[in-house]
């Protein structure tokens, strides 16, 4: 990777860093730990995070890229449309046309741009039900990262998040250890080398009786995806009114 001194992270949860607490009161995340990363191998590196939980699409896109291509940074991460896909009735294709036009604006104003597949659902329930829809979009944006040469993140690759342990009690987001996993694998794509692997295998764990892990997946239907899934339906956002945590690049050194 080329000498950086900016980088600026777009997106919803998945890059705002639920469910990883920081000591600030605000979450840290993948983006935040992968910025702490490659700041060692780039003195004075500068690091933005304009993601917001609950962001569609269309909302990152005309909320967060102007700001973003404003910064001019050297490096961007996007990835948007998890919201969508989750959303009953979504185009996949649809929804990878804006996806395109986003990081052609990107590279046109002369960031490099990571992309980021969707998560494997095999392993969750409810949701491995949108296997196929996640897997139309995910081929696009392969070929989308092709067509505009970008780094790819191959989430759906990752098999070390299939274990629970790599999210956090509402299934729906990375646990802090499914965060660091991540931006492990993030710093890898552009060439980083790093202590850790981002694939070490995890310590044995006591394996749940069949009756409470369907009672456990029952209560979490009731009490996250179902609530989650309205919200959508309803065009409601845990994100209403709230700001990016880092609007400004600032240096990294200042967390």
């Amino acid at each position: 990777m080329q000498e950086l001194s900016s980088f600026v992270a777009l997106g919803d949860s998945f890059t705002e860093g639920m469910d990883d607490p920081g000591p600030d009161g605000h979450f840290m995340g993948w983006a935040d730990r992968f910025a702490a990363l490659i700041s060692t191998h780039h003195s004075g590196l500068r690091y933005a995070n304009l993601a917001i939980r609950g962001k569609t699409l269309h909302e990152i896109v005309e909320e967060q890229l102007p700001l973003a291509t404003a910064l001019k940074p050297n490096l961007v991460a996007f990835c948007a449309g998890g919201n969508d896909i989750l959303t009953p009735g979504t185009d996949p294709d649809a929804l990878a046309e804006v996806y395109e036009i986003a990081v052609a604006d990107l590279r046109a104003a002369g960031s490099e741009v990571i992309v980021f597949t969707g998560f494997d659902t095999k392993t969750t329930p409810l949701l491995r039900s949108l296997r196929g829809k996640i897997a139309i979009y995910n081929t696009h944006l392969w070929s989308v990262a092709d067509r505009y040469h970008c780094h790819v993140v191959d989430l759906w690759a990752m098999s070390v998040l299939h274990d629970p342990r790599a999210w956090s009690e509402d299934r729906l987001h990375l646990s802090p250890e499914g965060h660091r996993r991540v931006a492990l694998r993030t710093a890898e794509v552009l060439g980083y080398k790093t202590e850790e692997a981002w694939d070490t295998p995890w310590p044995p764990s006591e394996e749940s009786r069949w009756m409470t892990q369907r009672r456990r997946d029952l209560k979490w239907a009731r009490e996250h995806v179902v609530p989650f899934v309205g919200r959508l339906v309803r065009g409601e956002s845990a994100g209403d009114g709230l700001a990016p945590k880092r609007p400004e690049l600032l240096p990294v050194c200042a967390d």
